[in-house]
């Protein structure tokens, strides 16, 4: 990697994690500090292998267990399913389902579902692959309420030159609250997740990732914020 690359890729994860530790509402020693882990595994593809007419039709796979401090307390699972369209080699459209069951110490069981929209863009460069995400999710809460909260993902995977199955995988995704609702909160900053860590590709197929993940989430009315410093583990599976 010449020394201009070199500059652009330090640039690029140094705004990924201005993103996460730049000044907020609320001063560090309010904030909650927790800690966790998350498992996370996704399956995507196209759905050539069905029909060869539906190549550039895919579908979208995902499941995750997130866990409190050492893996002694599972307190949220998610299971997401999409279908999309590729509209170029580079541009994806999606519609999806997720449902996001949660059980906190000492509190029942909730579930929330959500649909959403989505598009993402993966732009090749010289420091590496950069992808795009933008979702658009409807939570649906206790009752009949709504929660309608967009979300944005910038990712950047870079290959390291002496080993080119190893990267360095960094990325952040900030979410915004549009309305206000009981249970879902109120509009405004809803929280902010960034990762640092490596990937590794066994093949054209299986990839994995490992690393740091900061989740930065406000709490319902903007007076408190918790931040959670996670170990994430990710698999996943292209086909």
């Amino acid at each position: 990697m010449n020394k201009h690359n070199r500059k652009l890729m330090a640039a690029a994860i140094a705004n990924i994690c201005a993103l996460t530790l730049s000044p907020t509402a609320h001063a560090l020693d309010d904030v909650m500090q927790d800690s966790g882990s998350w498992l996370q595994a996704v399956a995507e593809g196209s759905l050539k292998v069905v029909d060869p007419k539906l190549a550039k039709t895919r579908i979208w796979l995902e499941g995750q267990s997130r866990f409190n401090g050492d893996f002694n307390h599972w307190y949220q699972g998610m299971v997401r399913t999409a279908f999309g369209y590729s509209l170029s080699d580079r541009a994806t459209v999606w519609a999806g389902y997720t449902w996001l069951p949660t059980q906190m110490v000492g509190k029942d069981l909730v579930s929330q579902q959500d649909v959403w929209p989505a598009f993402r863009y993966v732009l090749p460069t010289s420091i590496g692959t950069v992808t795009f995400r933008t979702m658009v999710e409807s939570n649906f809460l206790v009752g009949n309420q709504v929660r309608v909260r967009p979300r944005q993902m910038i990712k950047l995977n870079h290959p390291l030159e002496f080993e080119p199955r190893l990267s360095l995988v960094a990325w952040d995704e900030f979410f915004i609250r549009l309305n206000d609702t009981q249970y879902g909160g109120q509009a405004g900053f809803d929280q902010n997740r960034a990762f640092a860590g490596f990937g590794w590709a066994f093949n054209k197929t299986v990839r994995t990732e490992l690393g740091y993940m900061n989740q930065y989430q406000d709490d319902l009315v903007h007076n408190n914020a918790t931040m959670r410093h996670l170990l994430m583990a990710s698999m996943f599976v292209n086909f």
